[in-house]
């Protein structure tokens, strides 16, 4: 299987100033060309095609069963592909899987823990299982989500075991985090606790892979999205771009005139009601005021378009 171009820079140097920025000019630290998982006549995954740059926080949306943990536990050699290819740091996901595991951490969306341990000697146990584990890092981390580390894990609640395999997943020196669904079962503070932690691994010039299905949270800590619907790639975008995009809801005393020639093509309108209409817009609004001049509005409301209004074309009615 050829890997691509860009595949064998083994080692990025990963800027650890407060205010990282990555360099868009260097190779992927995730790249995945056609991926496709199939189990007989199940599509889990796609023709799968991304490229993460360093230093970046990655959004993977999607309700249960869109193919995010299908995706992940590929990246991570878990999985065989049926066909196509993925690498991290330039290493194959699939043939160099040890590589691989060596510059990832990986939080599974179902976390498994030795129920004879107390969380102090869960942490303890993997932070001495691989190189660049820290104890007190670990340690520091429980203490920030109100961790009881002396406890036995039989005795934890399903919240308690997410977070001290949070705890042991932030501990450790990797270039790469991939975490799947991170904040299930925790409450909100525990939540927010996690995406400060995001924030903070990025500022140290980490890539994050988040993969949810809440759309808030992956707004707040991503710095680019992409949705997954029954096992494709459906839309991917940063969120930057997203917020310089708006949605205009009005309702009229009459019909809606045609769009400037310029901009069909450009704005999806959707006829919500009688005299209602929807008007999503790709970018600056200069061009339409005049247009909305001559409409006869009786009522309108422009608002900067949010992650939900993208993920409800993909997945009505299915908003975290």
């Amino acid at each position: 299987m050829n890997e691509p171009a860009a595949s064998k820079v083994k080692n990025a140097n990963l800027c650890l100033e407060a205010h990282f920025t990555y360099d868009t000019s260097m190779p992927a630290i995730v790249e995945t060309t056609d991926l496709t998982k199939r189990y007989r006549d199940v599509t889990a995954l796609a023709a799968c095609q991304l490229a993460i740059p360093p230093g970046e926080v990655f959004g993977l949306l999607g309700p249960n069963g869109a193919g995010k943990t299908t995706l992940l536990r590929l990246l991570m050699g878990y999985l065989q592909p049926t066909s196509g290819y993925a690498s991290i740091g330039g290493w194959n996901c699939t043939t160099e899987s040890v590589r691989v595991r060596q510059l990832t951490a990986y939080l599974p969306g179902e976390t498994r823990l030795s129920r004879q341990l107390l969380g102090r000697e869960v942490l303890d146990f993997f932070c001495r299982l691989r190189t660049g584990g820290d104890l007190n890092l670990a340690l520091a981390i429980a203490r920030r989500l109100d961790l009881d580390i002396n406890r036995r894990v039989a005795f934890m609640s399903t919240g308690m075991r997410q977070k001290t395999a949070l705890a042991a997943v932030f501990a450790f020196n990797t270039e790469l985090i991939i975490l799947d669904e991170p904040t299930a079962n925790l409450d909100p503070t525990a939540r927010g606790v996690v995406l400060q932690l995001v924030k903070e691994a990025r500022a140290r010039g980490k890539t994050v892979v988040f993969s949810s299905h809440v759309l808030s949270e992956v707004e707040e800590a991503c710095d680019r999205v992409a949705v997954l619907r029954k096992g494709e790639l459906v839309y991917e975008e940063s969120l930057a771009q997203l917020r310089d995009q708006h949605r205009i809801t009005l309702t009229t005393a009459g019909n809606l005139p045609r769009l400037p020639l310029e901009e069909r093509g450009k704005i999806n309108v959707s006829q919500l009601s009688d005299g209602a209409f929807q008007l999503d817009v790709p970018g600056d609004l200069a061009p339409l005021l005049g247009w909305l001049a001559a409409v006869p509005v009786k009522s309108m409301r422009i608002e900067p378009m949010r992650l939900q209004a993208v993920y409800e074309r993909f997945h009505a009615n299915t908003a975290g």
